[in-house]
């Protein structure tokens, strides 16, 4: 007959006693052990400790925010042991800053549902000064009570950090040149987020240079200013300090003008340079101003003189002279050029140029066209310039190639019987020419890519630039293996035994096609892991595959039938008795169905608040171990029953007894032992 066996609060202060009699407290005596009750508590985490000390936060104005993690801790409170926070159960709190113009806290609420929940707050300073963090219980859907002090602490938000100033020089600018007399008042900018703004006068260094005896030269203005804080900053202008008046430049030549014609002397030339600085002498410095005695022939010669004062720069004055008595050089050239090969593909017309440095040229050889194929054909001319003077003989040597190179390819290995190819493909061309030789011709083109009618281009080219092409078509390639699927089953499920989709084999070749389909092979169960394996796949290009899954397949478990409930109930029972363990399969699958060392017990744990059923069917012990039988009559489709027998050194203990079968499943069931 079935009973619940009714739990008092007395007997959740005892310590349940283990397999062997003894109490579960390490060193406690034979009688119960009692707990003191305490509150569960809620802390923060800033720092390792749990009281009732405020933990204190420290923040700045204007700085970054604060965090910290609320959490539980169980303390076996209200006489219950763990945490008071179990299956669907609450507690909510409200966060609040008492001073909120000091420092604002988010989220304003938090609830736990579980002893593992954390929540985080955030902490932001406001303004400088101190403000207390708190958390007080809004709900409470537990059988048990919380202590929230150890949640409380203390934020202390400081004033921001002082900045350094910055100084910046006013009314002159780095690098600039002011006229004596006319430099403009330097003053001192400062900009400082403590002090505000200020200025005053720059400190004006010592004017510096060769001239500053006259005023002239560098002048320094310096400004430097330490704020309220204690920080430095400062800054400087060097600029320069002129005099307008600048040098005056004059030459003279003999001959005042050419002897020549068109600008030419012929004869020797002297150039005279003249200049003065009547405002300061003394800081006059020339540049160039070489007085000149030209006697031998030159090209156009510019002759320069510059100069420099205190006052400024001059203008810089430049004299050109040209002076000639030398016949001119020739040079014969083609158009077009010809390639870097000397050749040409087309006529060629020679013409001829001279060069001469002085006087110039007055004309040259007329030009000749050459329109024949040829090597090494000879054009000879020459030039005269304005005084008479003839050059000597210049050779140009045309090469004319007007023919195209010849080309021919092929792909180096053959396709397989059905014209396909499943590697890639090189193809090699073989190139020649008859008069200007070979310059290029393509080098050997691998084909990688999948495809049907694929060509590959090749080009020849000789030294005169001619060129000419081959295309080599009609390449198939399929470098990838047909698709192979294992059908009706998937990889990782689990199938009930006698429930087992049938497994097939599909192929399939988007490019060159199918030319085996995959057959399938299995391996493994008839219960546990099994593989199908769809092998032997292959294309017309000779492409191969194969592919499998592995799955799992279960008896059909129905549970434990009575005596014996299921659903972790608790099945009181006489140590010492045989328990009829019961259950189904689906049908009779063999006595073979327990895997290793299976099934077995182990020691737990007497869950008070379980339910308890006595059982109503035990058996008589016999002598011999725990044995399998198999009943066939039962409907509908047969029972097994595994005959358990206890042992009666369990009495006043809990035990789970494991059923692990060759599939793999593991079935448990929950029993306690009485004397």
């Amino acid at each position: 007959m079935k009973r619940n066996m009714v739990v008092t609060l007395a007997a959740l202060a005892m310590v349940v006693a283990c397999a062997d009699g003894n109490p579960t407290s390490p060193g406690a005596s034979a009688g119960p052990e009692v707990f003191v009750p305490t509150l569960d508590d809620v802390a923060n985490n800033l720092d390792a400790s749990i009281d009732a000390t405020a933990e204190v936060m420290a923040l700045n104005v204007g700085g970054p925010a604060g965090t910290t993690t609320l959490y539980v801790t169980p303390r076996n409170d209200d006489g219950k042991q763990g945490c008071n926070l179990t299956s669907s159960t609450t507690v909510s709190v409200e966060v609040s800053s008492n001073n909120p113009g000091v420092a604002t806290v988010s989220p304003p609420t938090a609830t736990f549902t579980a002893c593992s929940d954390t929540r985080t707050l955030t902490v932001t300073p406001v303004t400088a000064g101190t403000a207390t963090i708190t958390i007080s219980q809004t709900s409470n859907t537990t059988a048990g009570t919380f202590n929230l002090a150890p949640a409380t602490f203390t934020v202390t938000v400081a004033p921001p950090a002082n900045s350094a100033p910055t100084v910046s020089v006013a009314g002159v600018t780095e690098g600039a040149s002011y006229d004596k007399g006319s430099v403009p008042t330097a003053t001192c900018d400062v900009t400082d987020a403590e002090d505000g703004p200020s200025s005053f006068a720059a400190t004006l260094s010592a004017i510096t240079g060769d001239y500053a005896s006259d005023g002239i030269g560098s002048q320094t203005a310096s400004c430097s200013y330490t704020d309220g804080g204690g920080l430095t900053a400062s800054g400087s202008e060097t600029y320069s300090i002129v005099d307008p008046s600048a040098p005056v430049i004059g030459y003279t030549l003999n001959p005042a003008d050419p002897d020549g014609s068109n600008g030419w002397y012929t004869s020797d030339v002297t150039l005279t340079w003249n200049v003065s600085e009547p405002q300061s002498p003394n800081s006059l410095a020339k540049t160039g101003c070489v007085d000149q005695n030209i006697t031998a022939d030159q090209a156009e010669t510019s002759y320069s003189c510059s100069a420099t004062s205190a006052g400024g720069s001059a203008t810089e004055v430049s004299v050109t002279i040209k002076r000639d008595a030398t016949a001119p050089s020739v040079e014969g050239s083609r158009s077009p050029a010809a390639n870097a090969h000397g050749w040409n593909n087309v006529a060629v017309t020679v013409s001829f140029t001279g060069s001469d440095d002085l006087s110039g040229i007055a004309n040259c050889t007329a030009a000749e066209t050459l329109s024949s194929e040829g090597a090494n054909q000879p054009v000879t001319g020459t030039c005269t310039d304005e005084a008479g003077n003839v050059s000597a003989e210049a050779t140009v040597t045309v090469q004319i190639d007007k023919t195209a190179p010849t080309i021919g390819g092929a792909a180096t290995t053959l396709p397989n019987g059905a014209g396909w190819y499943n590697t890639n493909v090189t193809v090699h061309f073989t190139c020649a020419d008859l008069l200007s030789g070979i310059a290029d011709c393509t080098a050997d083109q691998t084909l990688s890519s999948e495809g049907t009618g694929q060509s590959a281009s090749g080009t020849a080219k000789d030294k005169a630039d001619n060129s000419a092409s081959a295309t080599v078509s009609g390449i198939n390639i399929d470098q990838t293996a047909p698709a192979v699927s294992v059908t009706g089953v998937t990889n990782g499920a689990t199938y009930v035994l006698g429930s087992v989709p049938t497994a097939g084999c599909t192929t399939t070749d988007a490019l060159s096609g199918v030319a085996t389909s995959a057959t399938l092979t299995s391996s493994g169960g008839p219960v546990g892991a099994v593989t199908a394996t769809c092998s032997g796949a292959a294309d017309i290009a000779g492409n191969t595959s194969s592919a499998s899954v592995t799955y799992s397949v279960i008896y059909n478990w129905a549970g434990f039938f009575q005596p014996i409930d299921n659903n972790g109930v608790l099945n009181s029972v006489k140590a010492g008795s045989a328990v009829p363990v019961k259950f189904s399969l689906g049908g009779n699958q063999g006595l073979n169905i327990f895997a290793a060392n299976y099934p077995a017990s182990k020691l737990m744990t007497c869950d008070p608040a379980a339910t308890v059923d006595v059982l109503e069917e035990v058996l008589t012990v016999t002598a011999g171990g725990s044995s399998l039988s198999y009943d066939a009559t039962v409907a509908p489709s047969g029972q097994y029953v595994y005959v358990w027998k206890t042992d009666k050194t369990w009495a006043g203990t809990c035990r789970q007894l494991i059923v692990k079968l060759v599939d793999g499943t593991v079935h448990t069931a929950n029993f306690k032992f009485m004397k």
